[in-house]
């Protein structure tokens, strides 16, 4: 081969630096770009052979990924269809750039470095992050090929001559700069692998390991044992989302799982998704264990192309609700260099969202009619996921109304349909309006819930950290239904009827009584109101208005409500006009009044879990004085 000197085409002298400025935050996707093009190359050679225009064997195909940490240098070697020097011309050193005007155009746009490789296919040329120079070993699958070689000191001129490669495929040798000397570590390395590589569908090697194999016989004729050192694959070639689900049993989904994600509690279930029109996807998606955990890691959803890891930030790809799912996602429809602006605006892409969506609605609408009973005892698992779903997805929420359930405090379960029949004939105020009773807590409002349940009223468990958002979702979904919590007013108040109580005081006797416990509050924020309810309710009711604590909530959360989450906490006390005891307050002396009243305001605040600090003491010592008198 006569030896040539030339200049690369790229129409611009900065294009190096620009590689090694501009994508350096990513320089590990090195290693990727090369194995995967090492990848591409044993593939093709694989497809030559099986349409029969490759006749030779094929020999080992394994990738092998060689650090010398003297030479300072990384080789990743295949056995695939190899270059000739006219190829290597063609593919290495025509980068097709318009130029560098047009080039800094278009990379402004760029938010990160996968999308400038992806768009202006410098995957090989990222190799230069790291290299000061870059040597490519080639020889071609094809019949009396002459070996190449190509190298290039990171400027715009090459080298090519021939190689000393006797055997089909590539070697890419990287000789390290100062600065990345880190990736001369083998630790380095396996890392990166571990990440990009751990399913890729050639056999990839890095190093080697020892294994114990049978060496013949002892004088005493037992086995002998000699140790070997032998190629250490580092991947699965063949995950499971490559296979049929009819050729796998549950323990593969959970060996895997395992393998994805080591020491985690088993999944509840999953779904293996398998598509190919009118885009291409695998993969296999697994409900975790959430509990009411909000705060549960995201981003545990790996990407894959052709089984080369892209990113595990797939947002777009995947609805926002299944962010809390776990598992893999495997299309080529999604190129390996993806970037954010092309996730966001790709046809195909959106087409995968929604088929995810629906393919999860209809493993849980499955699950629910084949085994109701066994959905219902995961729904403390899966709750908070499928309302999230409803909250975000109106497409999810039609499918949802199916298998979205209410639990009660007595831990039955409803859906949406059953639990308006349940409460229909109770619990519909004068209005015609159904009243849906909740609570966020029920040890700590359980007075409240035990007042509703003595008017046989349901009271529903809404204690997951989206409650609060989702009731005013039901509340704008469903008709002529309100929903309200236990202690947001006295029960009578929260569901009208026509027959309402009288009581037997006078404006001036209700005056008298309403200032009386306004003195013993000594409060604001706690507006006093007689009220005329049954003789057996207690006496006074310390309550919060549904709206004013839903506003404040959801500031908490984060709703943007700042201005409700800044005003003071106000409260209504009903006092009970009709309890006996408040004919004895009226007759008792201004002392006597007062220790009562104050005694009922604090019992009530303690029920409302506000009584605390000093007034909390106060209230004991003049307890115990009480009862010793």
């Amino acid at each position: 081969m006569v030896q040539e000197k030339g200049t690369i085409s790229i129409n611009t002298e900065n294009i190096f630096p620009i590689i090694k400025k501009f994508l350096y935050s990513d320089h590990e996707i090195f290693l990727r770009e090369l194995v995967s093009n090492a990848v591409d190359a044993t593939q093709k050679l694989k497809r030559l052979s099986s349409l029969g225009h490759y006749n030779n064997e094929l020999g080992n195909l394994n990738i092998k990924i060689t650090v010398d940490k003297e030479a300072k240098t990384i080789t990743v070697s295949d056995s695939g269809i190899g270059m000739t020097a006219e190829e290597i011309k063609k593919y290495i050193n025509q980068v097709a750039f318009s130029g560098a005007t047009e080039f800094m155009e278009k990379f402004k746009e760029a938010n990160d470095a996968n999308e400038i490789i992806g768009r202006f296919g410098l995957g090989f040329y990222s190799a230069f992050m790291v290299a000061d120079k870059v040597e490519i070993q080639a020889l071609s699958y094809q019949e009396n090929a002459v070996p190449a070689r190509w190298i290039c000191d990171g400027s715009t001129e090459f080298e090519i001559t021939e190689g000393n490669r006797t055997e089909r495929g590539t070697d890419i040798i990287l000789y390290i700069n100062e600065d990345s000397i880190e990736f001369l570590e083998n630790h380095r390395i396996q890392s990166i692998l571990d990440k990009y590589a751990k399913f890729l569908p050639v056999p990839v090697q890095f190093g080697t390991k020892s294994e114990s194999v049978e060496d013949g016989n002892d004088e005493e004729g037992k086995p002998k044992y000699k140790t070997v050192e032998v190629d250490n694959i580092i991947n699965n070639t063949t995950p499971i989302w490559t296979k049929s689900p009819s050729d796998l049993k549950d323990e593969d989904y959970l060996n895997f799982y395992n393998e994805l994600y080591p020491f985690s509690e088993a999944p509840l279930f999953w779904i293996h998704l398998n598509v190919d029109y009118p885009f291409n996807l695998t993969g296999v998606l697994y409900f975790p264990k959430l509990k009411n955990d909000f705060e549960i890691q995201k981003n545990k959803i790996k990407l894959f192309s052709r089984q080369v890891f892209i990113t595990d930030e797939v947002k777009d790809i995947v609805p926002e609700f299944l962010l809390l799912l776990h598992g893999v996602i495997d299309s080529p429809d999604i190129p390996l260099n993806v970037s954010r602006s092309f996730l966001q605006s790709d046809g195909n892409v959106k087409k995968i969202n929604s088929y995810i969506s629906r393919k999860v609605a209809e493993k849980l609408t499955e699950l629910f009619k084949k085994d109701r009973k066994s959905y219902e005892e995961k729904w403390g698992d899966i709750g908070i996921f499928v309302k999230y779903g409803a909250l975000s997805d109106e497409k999810f929420y039609e499918k949802a109304k199916e298998f979205l359930l209410l639990t009660n405090t007595s831990k039955s379960y409803f859906t949406l349909d059953e639990y308006s029949i349940k409460v229909k004939d109770f619990q519909t105020d004068k209005n015609g309006q159904q009243v849906w009773l909740y609570t966020a807590d029920a040890e700590r409002q359980h007075s409240y819930v035990a007042v509703a349940h003595k008017k046989n009223y349901d009271v529903l468990l809404m204690d997951s950290p989206i409650d609060t958002h989702f009731i005013q979702h039901l509340e704008m979904k469903l008709e002529k239904t309100s929903l309200k919590r236990v202690d947001a007013d006295v029960i009578d108040k929260l569901i009208e009827k026509e027959n309402t109580e009288k009581h037997p005081l006078t404006d001036e006797e209700s005056n008298k009584l309403k200032q009386a416990f306004e003195k013993a509050l000594n409060n604001a924020n706690m507006k006093v109101e007689v009220e005329s309810l049954p003789a057996d309710a207690l006496p006074v009711t310390v309550t919060m208005e549904e709206w004013m604590r839903r506003m404040k909530d959801m500031s908490r959360m984060g709703g943007g409500m700042n201005f409700y989450g800044n005003m003071p906490d106000t409260y209504k006390v009903a006092i009970n006009a009709n309890h006996p005891v408040m004919a004895k307050i009226l007759a008792a002396d201004e002392a006597q009044q007062y220790m009562m009243t104050k005694q009922l305001t604090d019992l009530a605040l303690l029920a409302t879990g506000l009584l605390k600090g000093a007034d909390l003491t106060a209230f004991v010592e003049r307890s115990v004085g009480a009862m010793q008198q």
